[in-house]
């Protein structure tokens, strides 16, 4: 199956729900804005940069039981990172291994039958050994096998849920949320963003994950905060492993230790703005594959300040001081 669901799922999407090339939250390198011009606040903008050198500076093992169609690009995406890769998928060591490395990650792409031994046996070692795991439900509710799997594995409590809308709303439901319609077609996400944070904050409270909700504008909740990421560009969804590597990412940065929640906002951010930079200068989706291991390589805290578009939203309640002090705490990150 192919992973190309990403983190912008905009190429199945019509252009009028696109981000503007030219909006405040997609910036090349002609419309690059400067720092004071832009919109995040700065102690979001210290907090991005802090984790992003924290990965750097620990080079973290990064353990990986993914999707076989993506994991080179994956492992070079890590690379680029600063984070090492390792690619542990036999049953009798990725459960040896999750305990070793500094973090995991489930993409249920290609769920082979020893993938399928080996993914219960490391995210039991990674809870029991309090490391830091990324589920990825690629395709989840399309297909039985690899839904089962899914669900059953929600018990290990994923430190990170990333998907497209139809995803995120189809795990919910099928791991016992409230109902609620999706219109997916396997990997291809038929929801709005906006219209899976119902069932988005429901998964974040009942597994106790921050869900990470891929679209034109991310989301990124624990359930009670809302962040929404303008970070991207739409050439992700031409390169086969856009979106999955970006899980690859996740689990690195949720390496750190830090608030849950804010490593997500960090990896989407950092890797969001080299996607911007490979565009600026891409050719097409080849040449845009290859920029982009660059991008990630160079970007620095200098682009983070700049370029990082990461802003709170306000939880819809009839409770409105809830959802300001929601918002405030983030900002006070």
């Amino acid at each position: 199956m192919s992973a190309t669901h990403s983190m912008a799922s905009t190429a199945q999407q019509p252009k009028e729900n696109q981000v503007d090339q030219n909006s405040d939250f997609s910036v090349d390198g002609a419309t690059r804005q400067s720092a004071k011009d832009n919109p995040t606040s700065p102690q979001m903008i210290q907090t991005i940069q802090a984790i992003w050198k924290k990965v750097r500076e620990s080079n973290p093992l990064t353990h990986c039981i993914t999707n076989t169609v993506v994991q080179f690009l994956s492992a070079n995406v890590l690379l680029a990172a600063g984070a090492s890769p390792a690619m542990v998928d036999i049953a009798g060591e990725s459960g040896d291994f999750a305990a070793m490395a500094s973090a995991l990650l489930i993409n249920l792409g290609t769920p082979n039958p020893e993938q399928r031994k080996a993914v219960p046996e490391a995210v039991a070692s990674a809870r029991e050994h309090g490391k830091p795991w990324v589920l990825d439900p690629v395709g989840v509710g399309a297909l039985r096998i690899r839904t089962e799997l899914a669900v059953r594995i929600l018990d290990y409590q994923p430190t990170i849920i990333r998907g497209n809308a139809s995803e995120i709303i189809t795990l919910n439901n099928v791991s016992g949320g409230t109902p609620t319609a999706s219109s997916g077609k396997g990997v291809d996400a038929g929801d709005s963003v906006d219209s899976a944070i119902p069932a988005a904050q429901e998964l974040a409270k009942r597994t106790g994950a921050v869900v990470a909700v891929s679209g034109p504008l991310d989301l990124i909740t624990d359930g009670s905060r809302i962040l929404r990421c303008g970070n991207g560009d739409a050439l992700l969804t031409l390169v086969t492993g856009g979106g999955c590597s970006l899980g690859a990412y996740l689990a690195a940065f949720a390496s750190t230790g830090e608030d849950p929640l804010l490593c997500a906002a960090a990896a989407h951010a950092c890797y969001g703005i080299a996607a911007q930079h490979a565009a600026a200068i891409a050719k097409g989706p080849g040449t845009f594959a290859a920029y982009f291991l660059d991008a990630l390589t160079s970007i620095n805290e200098g682009d983070i300040a700049a370029e990082a578009r990461i802003f709170p939203q306000d939880i819809p309640s009839d409770d409105t001081s809830d959802s300001q002090a929601s918002s405030a705490s983030i900002q006070e990150a």
